[in-house]
């Protein structure tokens, strides 16, 4: 990377007001269950910050007793993540459950040839990984129908931005709390609502391999991912007006590219028109629409 002369200051980081922001996000879940008629929500819980900060804030707004927390095991999660699950059911006192996915992704492992974990390539890590994904929203979702409550997603901001995430898998959701908060931000929020504190600062993980990390996956720090989607995405600069203000062309172009080829991860599936009203174009209801489960 280019040497940022001493003189430029980076463009900052995004901040939120987390006491507004958690308010904001508690009436957009409350408004979303009166809109769909849904008493209930349900999260898969993995231990780490954004999962937890959704369960806080889906305790506030839906209550305790109305939350299902989900806690989705594969043989290589790393045992602290079941630790730090079980802290969050213990601050919340919400109800929870564990099912282990192992028995059902194996199977399909051994088919794909990747038995060996250690000696894959990270294509077929990222493969592996996107198994374990769809695994565990396929339980999730089984155990939202038998809950009769909402699945709530676990995102944020850069994950969606970046497209680093498997579709169907933990971007599938029925409503997405934390969509719209770049992980710095989560943080902030997390420590307000009261997350517990050892969630809140350890490295960031989906767990989907032992090691494996955020960062290290995607080669770059939220910090500084953060700082350069903001300037990109909210502020509208172009890749020159960022490396004027410090900021390394190569990290600003390389997020630009993501940015741009993962679209496609977050818009519903395209639909080819061939009527006059076509389902998601323009025969568009709102969630409380006549038929829907909502009746008053």
């Amino acid at each position: 990377m280019t040497a940022r002369p001493a003189h430029i200051e980076l463009p900052p980081l995004p901040v939120i007001d987390p006491g507004t922001t958690a308010d904001l996000i508690v009436a957009f879940i409350r408004s979303q269950m009166a809109q769909t008629g849904f008493a209930r929500l349900v999260v898969a819980l993995s231990g780490g910050v954004d999962s937890a900060t959704v369960a806080f804030l889906a305790t506030r707004a839906v209550g305790a007793k109305n939350l299902l927390a989900v806690r989705l095991p594969y043989r290589t999660s790393s045992p602290d993540s079941e630790t730090d699950a079980l802290r969050v059911v213990q601050a919340l006192g919400c109800r929870t459950g564990i099912v282990d996915i192992t028995p059902m992704v194996d199977p399909l492992l051994a088919l794909m040839g990747d038995a060996d974990a250690d000696a894959l390539d990270d294509a077929a890590q990222v493969r592996r990984g996107n198994v374990m994904a769809r695994q565990r929203m396929i339980v999730l979702y089984d155990k939202s129908v038998e809950f009769d409550g909402l699945v709530a997603g676990t995102s944020n901001k850069t994950e969606a931005l970046l497209g680093y995430g498997t579709q169907y898998g933990d971007m599938a959701a029925a409503l997405m709390p934390i969509g719209d908060l770049y992980k710095t931000q989560l943080r902030a929020l997390a420590e307000h609502l009261g997350v517990p504190a050892e969630i809140v600062a350890k490295p960031p993980s989906a767990d989907l391999w032992p090691g494996q990390t955020d960062e290290g996956e995607l080669g770059r720090t939220y910090e500084d991912l953060d700082r350069t989607l903001f300037a990109l995405v909210d502020r509208r600069w172009t890749v020159d007006r960022c490396v004027a203000t410090g900021l390394d062309r190569d990290l600003v172009e390389w997020v630009a590219a993501r940015v741009a080829r993962m679209e496609y991860k977050r818009q519903m599936p395209p639909v080819a028109k061939i009527s006059l009203r076509t389902p998601g174009i323009d025969h568009l209801y709102p969630r409380r629409r006549p038929g829907s489960r909502r009746t008053t």
